[in-house]
């Protein structure tokens, strides 16, 4: 009895995610926690624990990813997010 092995295909994580982007928040002096924590719970569908580390995220670092996908999928959620006042852009 003779073992193959399978083969393994050779692709960069770049190849693998295809048509992903990010959806990427930015800090601002103006928006309050409570208003940012909501935004995303209701915007980029987080639980109310992810928005609180993104929302702490995003204070301390001054920017994080808060939501992937597509383009078709992030485009209204990114004009939701500015609609609300925040600061965000897609990558």
């Amino acid at each position: 009895m003779s073992v193959k092995e399978k083969e393994k295909k050779d692709f960069s994580v770049d190849e693998a995610k295809g048509d992903e982007h990010q959806i990427i928040l930015y800090n601002d002096d103006f928006n309050t926690f409570d208003h940012v924590i909501e935004t995303l719970i209701n915007v980029c569908d987080h639980t109310p624990l992810q928005a609180e580390q993104c929302t702490l995220i995003v204070h301390y670092k001054g920017k994080c990813s808060v939501k992937s996908g597509t383009l078709l999928d992030l485009k209204p959620r990114l004009k939701r997010l500015i609609d609300a006042n925040l600061s965000a852009e897609i990558i």
